[in-house]
């Protein structure tokens, strides 16, 4: 439904785009995925290691603030919203839990992805039995960072510098952010971890992207969604 800068999918409903064009955005991602009307429950992302277990759905407009969701009841759907950013989706198919998490580098250095993966084994789910799948974010030949941003990550742990690479700028890297992501998934004991391998900054034509529409100067960008859902006749 969207127009401009939003064309496309936007489901972002805190990007200033038309507010009944991202609702029939949403009414529509829900639909294709699910197959009917369900509820969506998303949080207010502020770059956080903070986890919501859903116990009921909330009203859309007051979403709390976190960075993931974790459920084991039916029909009710969770979702991420990115552009950038990495979203990543788990399942324990077995146990019936499911999670959405949002992580940038800041939660994701900050244990977002441990804290998620902490919230599915208090409701049932196996370490051992979760599935992950990372979904399109920024790769690395499009991330630039600053010496800065590398120091802090080395810093925590000197593993951490094999995600960087020398840029041709003087005292920059490219930082592969969905890399990391794997890294610290695997570490925390996952075993079966899928990366999408799709790049939300080159690929314009499929992903809204914060960087590409920052280095454009355009006053707004859209997001995308990436939800998972527990179906049950």
């Amino acid at each position: 439904m969207s127009e401009g800068v939003y064309a496309g999918l936007n489901c972002g409903p805190g990007s200033n785009d038309n507010p009944e064009h991202v609702q029939e955005n949403l009414r529509r991602a829900k639909r294709m995925l699910a197959g009917k009307e369900v509820a969506l429950c998303r949080c207010s992302q502020i770059h956080s290691a903070d986890v919501i277990t859903v116990d009921e759905p909330w009203p859309a407009h007051q979403p709390p603030k976190a960075d993931a969701l974790v459920i084991n009841k039916p029909n009710v759907m969770i979702g991420v919203l990115t552009a950038d950013c990495g979203p990543i989706l788990f399942a324990d198919p077995q146990a019936g839990v499911i999670g959405a998490a949002h992580a940038g580098w800041k939660g994701a250095i900050g244990g977002v992805l441990e804290n998620t993966i902490a919230a599915m084994e208090a409701i049932g789910a196996s370490k051992s039995r979760i599935q992950a799948a990372v979904g399109p974010c920024i790769a690395q030949q499009s991330y630039e960072v600053s010496q800065v941003f590398y120091d802090q990550f080395v810093a925590q742990q000197a593993v951490y510098g094999t995600f960087f690479r020398e840029s041709s700028k003087p005292d920059h890297y490219q930082f592969d952010l969905p890399g990391f992501i794997q890294h610290r998934l695997l570490q925390s004991g996952l075993h079966n971890v899928e990366v999408l391998a799709k790049d939300t900054y080159s690929d314009e034509a499929q992903f809204f992207s914060f960087r590409r529409t920052t280095h454009r100067g355009e006053p707004d960008y859209g997001r995308q969604l990436s939800a998972i859902m527990i179906t049950q006749p």
